[in-house]
């Protein structure tokens, strides 16, 4: 088994190059099976998450070359099947994106239900809903969900009860191919739906809206192929620039959108971190006078994200005063807490409401990651603890973060990777 394994309160210093959106990439990578043409698919994370979609793509006949380590060629044109096994599905929640894709371009799809990070409810109904308003009879069966359209999809008007990124993303892939043209209302706005858009966009689609809660796709017969770069990753962008301001560092995170931030950028500021931003960049100075406690709702895009919630909350034990976490998206992302009590923080959980006593010191002690952005929370607080912290169950993080603890390293943390028996 590996751990993590950090000796804490050094303060970071450097700069630290973002890598390419998770949420982005296992959208587009799905999306890349509906072209007619080659696409190359550039800035992709050396993440579990993107070695686990393209061997589920390998898996049913897709040609997977890279070119470097972040350049991805990908050829469906002779895909041999469109059914995802459990073994592929199970390790990832955006397994489901494969259901838009297939039955878009080929009006079937089998693919076992979704795994991924355990964080409470997170049904698909959505999903199949806006699949059966476009014209495709639904089934499920031993964990399968099987999708037809024998007669083709046809373009409707869909409204999503909730915002969904997922439902959003999956319903535009197969309105991509149906006939006519689809609206989707209340649509969720978040970069990576605008981004996986993009994508479609550049190898023929028309989509028009994303970004904004109406998104319209116009059918088209065929796609093509081209050349694609994701956007940086505004969740591991904001574990850094929470991660200086808990070590009471300067760091200057690269290669990011800084509209994207804007959430997290003013949380930090009303705390009291020195920001400042350039047109691909943001500085972030911790306060050694000491942070001041803050409320933080997390809300759909350009809300503030609860991929950060963990790391903020981590945060905000340790400022000066009583901090209020409302927690809007899913229902059971504070199973972390636990574990940083673990480690010294004090917080009291009432449903969806966490209150940081504040003015905490963490103290180095042995802690399990319970999800992924949980375990980028425990790595936080052991870059601040005192004494060593050790952290298992890791593989968490190689889900959605690349050369995590390399990164680290070069702005100043002692951290490290072991394997026992």
């Amino acid at each position: 088994m590996e751990y993590i394994v950090i000796n804490g309160q050094k303060p970071l210093h450097g700069n630290v190059n973002i890598s390419g959106a998770k949420n982005a990439a296992v959208a587009i990578l799905p999306a890349s099976i509906a072209a007619g043409d080659v696409c190359v698919i550039d800035n992709l994370p050396q993440i579990e998450d993107v070695s686990n979609m393209i061997n589920a793509m390998r898996s049913m006949g897709v040609r997977c070359e890279f070119e470097d380590e972040h350049t991805l060629r990908v050829d469906a044109r002779n895909m041999t099947g469109q059914v995802l096994e459990e073994k592929y599905a199970r390790n990832m929640r955006a397994s489901y994106y494969f259901m838009g894709a297939m039955l878009g371009k080929y009006g079937y799809a089998e693919v076992s239900r979704p795994g991924g990070c355990d964080l409470g409810a997170r049904p698909i109904d959505y999903h199949l809903k806006g699949f059966t308003a476009l014209g495709a009879t639904c089934s499920q069966e031993h964990g399968v969900v099987k999708l037809t359209a024998e007669d083709g999809l046809k373009g409707a008007n869909i409204y999503l009860d909730c915002p969904s990124v997922g439902a959003t993303i999956n319903i535009m892939m197969a309105a991509v191919f149906a006939e006519g043209t689809t609206l989707i209302e209340n649509a969720a706005k978040e970069p990576h739906v605008v981004d996986a858009a993009s994508f479609l966009n550049k190898i023929g689609a028309k989509i028009y809206g994303a970004g904004t809660a109406n998104i319209r796709v116009k059918g088209v017969e065929s796609l093509s192929g081209g050349d694609y770069t994701v956007l940086p990753d505004p969740i591991e962008a904001g574990t850094y620039m929470i991660a200086a301001a808990i070590t009471n560092g300067d760091v200057t995170v690269e290669n990011i959108i800084p509209k994207h931030m804007d959430s997290v950028t003013s949380k930090l500021k009303e705390m009291g971190c020195a920001i400042t931003e350039g047109d691909d960049w943001i500085r972030v100075c911790g306060n050694n006078e000491g942070l001041r406690a803050c409320e933080i709702k997390t809300a759909f895009y350009p809300g503030f994200p609860t991929d950060l919630q963990p790391q903020m909350t981590t945060l905000l034990c340790t400022a000066q005063g009583t901090s209020i976490v409302t927690e809007n998206v899913f229902d059971a992302r504070y199973r972390y807490v636990n574990e940083i009590r673990r480690l010294g923080a004090q917080l009291k959980i009432e449903g969806r409401v966490a209150v940081t006593k504040g003015s905490c010191t963490y103290t180095g002690a042995e802690v399990m990651a319970t999800d992924l952005r949980a375990g980028a929370a425990l790595v936080l607080a052991g870059l601040c603890a005192k004494g060593e912290t050790v952290i298992s169950e890791v593989g968490h993080l190689d889900r959605g973060y690349g050369r995590f603890e390399e990164k680290f390293r070069a702005i100043g943390a002692d951290i490290k990777r072991i394997k026992k028996a």
